[in-house]
């Protein structure tokens, strides 16, 4: 098993994590609280979520990753809401989106790959 922090998706994650909080540390402060601390939360909770699923296997696995997914559509959603109340620049905004998109398709594929049965001996 490799270590949680050699995955790919760990290192989309800490990218994610980092652009986050440069969107936070330059929102507006009467958005900070409100819109960008859910934000970080979530991608916070993100990596969390993939250290716990690459330590699992199984069932405990497949609810980690479908916990990380369900935090990373929630990210979505709040940059959705920044953007729209234009509280934090586009580029800054497309590069979060992008990373997150990385991140759906990489826990959808590891969800996948979780739930196929053993090949038989």
């Amino acid at each position: 098993m490799a270590m949680h922090t050699q995955l790919p998706i760990h290192k989309t994650g800490s990218d994610l994590l980092a652009a986050a909080t440069t969107i936070l540390v330059k929102m507006d402060r009467h958005y900070k609280r409100a819109v960008g601390e859910k934000i970080v939360a979530h991608c916070s909770d993100m990596l969390n979520l993939m250290a716990l699923a690459n330590a699992t296997r199984g069932q405990q696995r497949v609810q980690h990753l479908q916990d990380l997914l369900t935090h990373q559509r929630a990210a979505t959603t709040w940059l959705r809401v920044a953007m729209e109340l234009k509280v934090v620049a586009p580029s800054h905004w497309g590069r979060a989106v992008q990373m997150l998109e990385s991140i759906s398709k990489q826990a959808t594929r590891w969800l996948a790959s979780t739930r196929q049965p053993a090949p038989a001996a």
